[in-house]
């Protein structure tokens, strides 16, 4: 049987709660107004499918006062950080224990569904869009965050980034059985699942538009949670993993140097009535 959580090890480490906390400060700033393109309103029920540590749920629960939000995920340590962080927003934001694969909610439960940064570390992602749509009422959106890791692009130093993002998460995602390019194959899942009015948008992390420490702080704990696995994975051995990291985050901190990861963010709405 397929693992369903390959990236478990990742997901688990300490590094990802940095990881989740300033990927939501580099992005959210730029992906609200795509959110609110939506147009929602109002008493909505809204899904955050593998909320991890609560970053996004809570300001979908911040941006819609009214509304009702569930965050879902399989790790419990994070669910209890999520819950002790955003106790204020009890008992409009609330936390459970569940498989994205297997969502406990009935079909057309929620107006928007909501899954960021989870689509690239798991199997079948077709599947899993497939249950968010599944649980969302027809006229609803669902809004996914699904990374791509040819979507980087560093400057060259002493190593060329380029070869990293083009071979170390081709050969991490062989060994995993997921598809770290899944940001460019989103859209073609969409439509096969039959999903309308689909949009594409960027949100652009760069050294411009970003304040320069965030976006160091996403790569300093990509490496601290992922080097291990690069040196056992892929051709890069952990201490060329660490130094292709470390050049990346010295060129982020450096005023002289510019650096950017494009971030797909999309949309789409489920066939019915509104």
């Amino acid at each position: 049987m397929t693992d369903l959580n390959p990236h478990h090890k990742q997901m688990a480490d300490e590094s990802m709660v940095r990881t989740l906390d300033a990927q939501a400060r580099a992005i959210w700033p730029q992906e609200v107004e795509l959110v609110r393109r939506y147009g929602l309103s109002g008493e909505i029920r809204i899904l955050d499918a593998g909320c991890g540590t609560g970053e996004g749920a809570s300001r979908f629960a911040e941006l819609f006062p009214k509304a009702h939000v569930l965050g879902v995920d399989i790790l419990d340590h994070h669910l209890a950080m999520a819950r002790e962080r955003y106790a204020r927003l009890a008992p409009r934001l609330t936390f459970e224990h569940q498989s994205i694969y297997e969502l406990a909610a009935p079909s057309g439960s929620f107006d928007l569904t909501v899954c960021r940064h989870v689509l690239h570390s798991i199997p079948r992602a077709d599947r899993v869009i497939g249950e968010l749509a599944r649980v969302t009422r027809p006229g609803g959106r669902v809004h996914v965050i699904p990374e791509d890791y040819g979507m980087l692009h560093f400057q060259s130093g002493a190593y060329d980034p380029r070869a990293f993002w083009y071979e170390a998460p081709a050969r991490f995602g062989e060994e995993t059985d997921t598809d770290l390019f899944v940001g460019r194959n989103t859209y073609s899942i969409l439509v096969g699942l039959g999903l309308e009015d689909i949009t594409v948008d960027y949100v652009i992390v760069d050294t411009l538009r970003v304040p320069r420490e965030t976006f160091a702080a996403i790569l300093e704990a990509w490496r601290d949670g992922y080097v291990e696995s690069i040196g056992e994975m892929t051709r890069f051995s952990r201490a060329e993993a660490t130094a292709i990291f470390d050049q990346m985050i010295a060129d982020i901190r450096d005023p002289r140097r510019y650096a950017v990861w494009m971030v797909p963010v999309v949309g789409a709405r489920v066939p019915g009535a509104g």
